[in-house]
Protein backbone atom coordinates (compact mmCIF):
# COMPACT_ATOMS: atom_id res chain seq x y z
CA UNK A 1 0.00 0.00 0.00
CA UNK A 2 1.13 4.02 -0.27
CA UNK A 3 -0.07 7.42 1.20
CA UNK A 4 -1.78 9.31 -1.29
CA UNK A 5 -2.98 13.20 -1.27
CA UNK A 6 -7.04 13.09 -2.14
CA UNK A 7 -6.46 15.77 -4.61
CA UNK A 8 -4.17 12.72 -6.10
CA UNK A 9 -6.34 10.28 -6.47
CA UNK A 10 -7.35 8.73 -9.63
CA UNK A 11 -10.56 6.99 -10.78
CA UNK A 12 -10.02 3.18 -10.00
CA UNK A 13 -7.88 3.75 -7.60
CA UNK A 14 -8.74 0.95 -4.51
CA UNK A 15 -8.83 2.17 -1.39
CA UNK A 16 -6.16 -0.05 0.96
CA UNK A 17 -7.44 1.18 4.87
CA UNK A 18 -11.42 2.01 6.02
CA UNK A 19 -12.33 5.18 6.55
CA UNK A 20 -14.34 5.09 9.74
CA UNK A 21 -16.55 8.13 11.68
CA UNK A 22 -16.16 8.30 15.15
CA UNK A 23 -18.79 6.00 16.26
CA UNK A 24 -17.34 3.32 14.19
CA UNK A 25 -19.80 3.56 11.15
CA UNK A 26 -17.23 2.70 7.73
CA UNK A 27 -17.63 5.67 5.63
CA UNK A 28 -15.76 4.10 2.97
CA UNK A 29 -15.02 0.32 2.97
CA UNK A 30 -11.59 -1.44 2.10
CA UNK A 31 -11.33 -2.59 -1.38
CA UNK A 32 -13.75 0.36 -2.67
CA UNK A 33 -12.94 1.76 -6.18
CA UNK A 34 -12.55 4.90 -5.94
CA UNK A 35 -15.10 7.18 -8.36
CA UNK A 36 -15.41 10.83 -9.06
CA UNK A 37 -18.75 10.51 -6.70
CA UNK A 38 -16.47 8.75 -3.89
CA UNK A 39 -13.37 10.89 -4.43
CA UNK A 40 -15.62 14.09 -3.97
CA UNK A 41 -16.99 12.81 -0.91
CA UNK A 42 -13.28 12.13 0.54
CA UNK A 43 -12.21 15.77 -0.23
CA UNK A 44 -16.43 16.95 1.46
CA UNK A 45 -15.64 14.80 4.56
CA UNK A 46 -12.04 16.91 4.91
CA UNK A 47 -9.72 14.01 4.60
CA UNK A 48 -6.40 14.95 2.79
CA UNK A 49 -4.57 11.31 2.43
CA UNK A 50 -5.91 8.12 2.24
CA UNK A 51 -4.18 4.42 1.46
CA UNK A 52 -4.38 2.89 -1.75
CA UNK A 53 -3.44 -0.72 -2.93
CA UNK A 54 -0.03 -0.51 -5.56
CA UNK A 55 0.98 -3.66 -6.86
CA UNK A 56 4.51 -1.92 -6.53
CA UNK A 57 4.44 -2.16 -2.51
CA UNK A 58 1.90 -5.51 -1.55
CA UNK A 59 4.54 -5.89 1.15
CA UNK A 60 4.35 -2.69 2.75
CA UNK A 61 2.55 -2.69 5.74
CA UNK A 62 1.68 -0.09 7.79
CA UNK A 63 0.92 -0.79 11.10
CA UNK A 64 -1.07 1.29 13.78
CA UNK A 65 0.22 0.90 17.16
CA UNK A 66 -2.89 0.00 18.90
CA UNK A 67 -5.58 -2.08 17.37
CA UNK A 68 -8.48 -0.94 14.79
CA UNK A 69 -10.70 -2.43 17.43
CA UNK A 70 -9.58 -0.43 20.34
CA UNK A 71 -8.65 2.86 17.99
CA UNK A 72 -12.85 2.60 17.46
CA UNK A 73 -13.77 1.89 20.58
CA UNK A 74 -11.76 4.86 22.11
CA UNK A 75 -13.38 7.23 19.23
CA UNK A 76 -16.64 6.33 20.29
CA UNK A 77 -16.26 6.47 23.95
CA UNK A 78 -14.50 10.12 24.06
CA UNK A 79 -17.70 11.50 21.71
CA UNK A 80 -19.71 9.45 24.77
CA UNK A 81 -18.01 11.37 27.36
CA UNK A 82 -18.39 14.59 25.67
CA UNK A 83 -21.67 13.85 25.03
CA UNK A 84 -22.41 13.16 28.41
CA UNK A 85 -20.67 16.54 29.48
CA UNK A 86 -22.59 18.47 27.47
CA UNK A 87 -26.10 17.48 28.86
CA UNK A 88 -25.12 17.35 32.16
CA UNK A 89 -24.82 14.15 32.93
CA UNK A 90 -21.95 11.60 34.58
CA UNK A 91 -19.16 10.28 32.48
CA UNK A 92 -18.90 6.30 32.84
CA UNK A 93 -15.81 6.42 34.44
CA UNK A 94 -16.25 2.04 34.11
CA UNK A 95 -15.81 2.53 29.78
CA UNK A 96 -13.31 4.86 30.29
CA UNK A 97 -11.15 3.20 32.79
CA UNK A 98 -10.98 -0.26 30.20
CA UNK A 99 -10.43 1.16 26.78
CA UNK A 100 -7.30 3.22 28.50
CA UNK A 101 -6.26 0.01 30.20
CA UNK A 102 -6.54 -2.10 26.69
CA UNK A 103 -4.15 0.90 25.04
CA UNK A 104 -1.74 1.09 28.02
CA UNK A 105 -1.61 -3.35 27.85
CA UNK A 106 -0.99 -3.18 23.57
CA UNK A 107 1.58 -0.54 24.17
CA UNK A 108 3.69 -2.41 26.85
CA UNK A 109 3.05 -5.57 24.85
CA UNK A 110 5.21 -3.80 22.26
CA UNK A 111 8.76 -4.40 22.17
CA UNK A 112 9.84 -1.05 19.82
CA UNK A 113 7.68 1.17 19.31
CA UNK A 114 8.20 3.72 15.87
CA UNK A 115 4.86 5.69 15.47
CA UNK A 116 3.82 6.26 11.50
CA UNK A 117 0.98 8.89 11.95
CA UNK A 118 -1.67 7.54 10.01
CA UNK A 119 -5.40 8.05 10.48
CA UNK A 120 -7.50 9.49 8.39
CA UNK A 121 -9.76 12.50 10.36
CA UNK A 122 -12.54 13.83 8.97
CA UNK A 123 -14.20 17.26 9.81
CA UNK A 124 -16.70 16.09 11.80
CA UNK A 125 -14.63 13.45 14.01
CA UNK A 126 -10.93 15.30 14.21
CA UNK A 127 -11.37 16.82 17.85
CA UNK A 128 -11.83 12.64 18.82
CA UNK A 129 -9.51 11.28 16.53
CA UNK A 130 -6.88 14.19 18.20
CA UNK A 131 -7.88 12.89 21.58
CA UNK A 132 -6.90 9.55 20.79
CA UNK A 133 -4.13 10.13 19.35
CA UNK A 134 -2.98 12.41 22.29
CA UNK A 135 -3.67 9.07 24.44
CA UNK A 136 -1.65 6.83 22.41
CA UNK A 137 1.27 9.02 22.27
CA UNK A 138 1.36 10.50 26.29
CA UNK A 139 1.20 6.73 27.04
CA UNK A 140 4.14 5.60 24.63
CA UNK A 141 6.26 8.70 26.00
CA UNK A 142 4.91 7.44 29.61
CA UNK A 143 6.82 4.76 28.79
CA UNK A 144 9.80 5.78 27.14
CA UNK A 145 10.27 7.91 30.67
CA UNK A 146 9.56 4.15 32.50
CA UNK A 147 6.52 5.28 34.14
CA UNK A 148 4.61 2.27 35.74
CA UNK A 149 1.43 1.01 35.09
CA UNK A 150 -0.84 2.43 37.15
CA UNK A 151 0.81 5.76 36.54
CA UNK A 152 0.23 5.06 32.56
CA UNK A 153 -3.05 4.08 32.82
CA UNK A 154 -3.62 7.61 34.84
CA UNK A 155 -1.90 9.31 32.15
CA UNK A 156 -3.94 7.73 29.61
CA UNK A 157 -7.45 8.69 30.94
CA UNK A 158 -6.27 12.42 31.57
CA UNK A 159 -5.07 12.56 27.97
CA UNK A 160 -8.08 10.87 26.61
CA UNK A 161 -9.94 13.88 28.89
CA UNK A 162 -7.69 16.73 27.57
CA UNK A 163 -10.09 18.74 25.62
CA UNK A 164 -13.43 17.47 27.24
CA UNK A 165 -13.52 21.51 27.71
CA UNK A 166 -14.13 22.04 24.31
CA UNK A 167 -17.77 20.79 24.25
CA UNK A 168 -18.55 24.19 25.56
CA UNK A 169 -16.91 26.29 22.77
CA UNK A 170 -17.86 26.63 18.82
CA UNK A 171 -16.42 23.72 17.11
CA UNK A 172 -14.67 26.01 14.18
CA UNK A 173 -12.60 27.82 16.86
CA UNK A 174 -10.35 24.36 16.81
CA UNK A 175 -10.69 23.33 13.21
CA UNK A 176 -9.32 26.27 11.30
CA UNK A 177 -5.86 25.58 11.42
CA UNK A 178 -4.81 28.93 12.80
CA UNK A 179 -5.96 32.30 11.11
CA UNK A 180 -7.86 33.48 14.28
CA UNK A 181 -8.80 36.53 15.78
CA UNK A 182 -7.09 37.93 19.29
CA UNK A 183 -10.88 37.20 20.99
CA UNK A 184 -11.62 33.71 19.39
CA UNK A 185 -7.71 32.63 20.76
CA UNK A 186 -9.19 33.82 24.23
CA UNK A 187 -12.10 32.42 23.70
CA UNK A 188 -10.56 28.94 22.45
CA UNK A 189 -7.79 28.78 26.03
CA UNK A 190 -11.15 29.07 27.89
CA UNK A 191 -11.06 24.86 27.43
CA UNK A 192 -8.36 24.22 29.70
CA UNK A 193 -10.83 25.84 32.71
CA UNK A 194 -13.70 24.58 31.55
CA UNK A 195 -12.39 21.28 31.16
CA UNK A 196 -10.81 21.11 35.11
CA UNK A 197 -14.22 22.11 35.98
CA UNK A 198 -15.99 19.46 34.27
CA UNK A 199 -13.75 17.09 35.25
CA UNK A 200 -12.64 18.05 39.01
CA UNK A 201 -15.98 17.11 41.01
CA UNK A 202 -16.75 13.58 39.18
CA UNK A 203 -16.32 10.87 41.29
CA UNK A 204 -14.99 8.61 38.52
CA UNK A 205 -12.00 10.28 37.26
CA UNK A 206 -8.69 11.01 38.58
CA UNK A 207 -7.91 14.60 39.63
CA UNK A 208 -4.71 14.33 37.57
CA UNK A 209 -6.56 13.47 34.85
CA UNK A 210 -8.47 17.34 35.58
CA UNK A 211 -5.28 18.84 35.83
CA UNK A 212 -4.12 17.23 32.71
CA UNK A 213 -6.79 19.30 31.09
CA UNK A 214 -6.02 22.25 33.37
CA UNK A 215 -2.39 22.24 32.71
CA UNK A 216 -1.39 21.03 29.39
CA UNK A 217 -1.03 24.03 27.73
CA UNK A 218 0.93 25.21 30.53
CA UNK A 219 4.92 26.08 29.18
CA UNK A 220 7.92 25.33 31.32
CA UNK A 221 9.04 28.91 30.82
CA UNK A 222 6.53 30.48 32.03
CA UNK A 223 4.61 31.62 28.99
CA UNK A 224 1.37 29.31 28.76
CA UNK A 225 -1.85 29.31 29.67
CA UNK A 226 -4.08 29.66 31.75
CA UNK A 227 -1.79 30.21 34.64
CA UNK A 228 1.64 30.95 33.33
CA UNK A 229 2.96 28.13 35.37
CA UNK A 230 6.58 27.50 35.08
CA UNK A 231 8.18 23.89 35.27
CA UNK A 232 8.19 23.32 38.62
CA UNK A 233 4.37 24.40 39.67
CA UNK A 234 2.95 22.33 36.12
CA UNK A 235 2.20 18.60 37.25
CA UNK A 236 4.94 15.78 35.19
CA UNK A 237 1.95 14.23 33.46
CA UNK A 238 0.58 17.71 31.94
CA UNK A 239 4.18 17.85 30.73
CA UNK A 240 3.85 14.73 28.79
CA UNK A 241 0.61 15.27 27.40
CA UNK A 242 1.49 19.15 26.66
CA UNK A 243 4.47 17.63 24.23
CA UNK A 244 2.14 14.87 22.43
CA UNK A 245 -0.84 17.32 21.85
CA UNK A 246 1.45 20.04 20.33
CA UNK A 247 2.76 17.63 18.45
CA UNK A 248 -0.38 16.00 16.94
CA UNK A 249 -2.24 19.01 16.71
CA UNK A 250 0.95 19.82 14.29
CA UNK A 251 0.24 17.10 11.75
CA UNK A 252 -3.52 17.18 11.88
CA UNK A 253 -5.41 18.26 8.75
CA UNK A 254 -8.14 20.08 11.43
CA UNK A 255 -6.83 22.05 14.17
CA UNK A 256 -5.94 25.75 15.37
CA UNK A 257 -2.46 24.95 14.04
CA UNK A 258 -1.23 25.03 10.41
CA UNK A 259 -0.63 21.87 9.54
CA UNK A 260 2.94 20.72 8.64
CA UNK A 261 4.43 17.68 7.65
CA UNK A 262 5.88 14.91 10.74
CA UNK A 263 9.31 15.59 9.70
CA UNK A 264 8.57 19.38 9.94
CA UNK A 265 6.69 19.02 13.27
CA UNK A 266 9.95 16.88 14.67
CA UNK A 267 12.16 20.28 13.63
CA UNK A 268 9.64 22.30 15.31
CA UNK A 269 9.32 20.39 18.56
CA UNK A 270 13.10 20.08 18.68
CA UNK A 271 13.25 23.74 18.46
CA UNK A 272 11.08 24.73 21.56
CA UNK A 273 12.43 21.87 23.54
CA UNK A 274 13.64 23.52 27.02
CA UNK A 275 11.63 26.41 26.22
CA UNK A 276 8.08 25.40 26.32
CA UNK A 277 8.48 21.76 26.33
CA UNK A 278 10.80 19.62 29.11
CA UNK A 279 13.80 18.45 26.85
CA UNK A 280 14.36 15.36 28.45
CA UNK A 281 10.45 14.18 27.05
CA UNK A 282 11.24 15.93 24.25
CA UNK A 283 13.59 14.03 23.05
CA UNK A 284 12.48 10.59 23.95
CA UNK A 285 9.39 11.36 21.98
CA UNK A 286 10.93 12.27 19.19
CA UNK A 287 13.15 8.98 19.24
CA UNK A 288 9.58 6.72 18.80
CA UNK A 289 8.32 9.00 15.98
CA UNK A 290 8.67 7.95 12.24
CA UNK A 291 10.03 11.18 10.95
CA UNK A 292 8.77 10.21 7.26
CA UNK A 293 5.97 7.88 7.87
CA UNK A 294 5.93 4.60 6.27
CA UNK A 295 3.81 4.79 2.30
CA UNK A 296 4.39 8.36 1.83
CA UNK A 297 6.16 9.40 -1.55
CA UNK A 298 9.69 11.68 -1.28
CA UNK A 299 11.85 12.86 -3.74
CA UNK A 300 15.48 11.95 -3.09
CA UNK A 301 18.62 14.29 -3.52
CA UNK A 302 19.38 11.86 -6.49
CA UNK A 303 16.48 13.34 -8.33
CA UNK A 304 14.68 9.52 -7.75
CA UNK A 305 11.00 9.46 -6.67
CA UNK A 306 9.71 6.35 -4.29
CA UNK A 307 8.35 5.62 -1.60
CA UNK A 308 8.96 4.77 2.18
CA UNK A 309 8.66 1.02 2.69
CA UNK A 310 10.19 0.50 6.19
CA UNK A 311 11.58 1.97 9.13
CA UNK A 312 14.96 2.25 10.83
CA UNK A 313 14.04 2.25 14.69
CA UNK A 314 17.54 3.42 15.87
CA UNK A 315 17.16 6.27 13.29
CA UNK A 316 13.87 7.58 12.57
CA UNK A 317 14.64 10.51 10.38
CA UNK A 318 16.92 7.97 8.20
CA UNK A 319 13.78 5.22 6.57
CA UNK A 320 14.03 3.08 3.69
CA UNK A 321 12.95 4.27 0.48
CA UNK A 322 11.75 1.99 -2.51
CA UNK A 323 12.15 4.01 -6.08
CA UNK A 324 12.09 2.22 -9.31
CA UNK A 325 13.71 3.11 -12.74
CA UNK A 326 11.08 4.87 -14.62
CA UNK A 327 10.93 8.59 -14.35
CA UNK A 328 7.20 8.32 -13.34
CA UNK A 329 8.24 6.17 -10.43
CA UNK A 330 5.16 7.98 -8.25
CA UNK A 331 2.37 7.22 -10.63
CA UNK A 332 0.42 4.31 -10.32
CA UNK A 333 0.58 3.98 -13.97
CA UNK A 334 3.79 2.63 -13.82
CA UNK A 335 3.06 -0.23 -12.07
CA UNK A 336 1.74 -2.01 -15.38
CA UNK A 337 5.22 -1.64 -16.90
CA UNK A 338 7.20 -3.05 -14.13
CA UNK A 339 7.83 -6.65 -13.84
CA UNK A 340 9.34 -8.51 -10.27
CA UNK A 341 12.29 -7.20 -8.69
CA UNK A 342 12.68 -3.92 -11.27
CA UNK A 343 13.05 -1.80 -8.10
CA UNK A 344 15.82 -0.68 -5.52
CA UNK A 345 16.15 0.12 -2.50
CA UNK A 346 18.29 2.75 -0.11
CA UNK A 347 18.58 2.24 3.75
CA UNK A 348 19.43 5.49 4.30
CA UNK A 349 21.09 3.95 7.88
CA UNK A 350 23.71 2.40 4.91
CA UNK A 351 23.18 5.13 2.50
CA UNK A 352 24.19 7.98 4.56
CA UNK A 353 25.02 10.51 1.71
CA UNK A 354 21.36 10.00 0.38
CA UNK A 355 18.42 12.02 1.92
CA UNK A 356 15.22 13.11 1.49
CA UNK A 357 14.66 16.07 -0.47
CA UNK A 358 11.12 16.61 -0.80
CA UNK A 359 7.89 14.78 0.37
CA UNK A 360 5.27 14.31 -2.51
CA UNK A 361 2.62 13.20 -0.31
Amino acid sequence: MRQVGVNSLKIGDVLEKTIYSSSGRILLGKGVKLTPLYISRLKDMGISAVYIEDDRYDDVVVEDVISEENRRSAMQIIEDCSQAVRLGKDIDGFELKSIVNKIVEQILFKKDILVTMMDMRTRDNHLFAHSVNVCVLAVILGKALHLEQEKLETLGAGALLHDIGMVHLDSTLWGRGGGLTRQEIEQLRTHTIHGFEDLRKRKDISIVAAHVAFQHHENIDGTGYPRRLKEVDIHPLAQVVAVVDFFDRLTSDHSDLKKTMPHEACEILMGLAGKMFNLEMVRLFLKNIAAYPTGITVRLNTGEIGVVVDQNPSMPARPVVRVFDEPEAGEATAAARLGPGQFKEYDMVQHRTIFIKEVLS
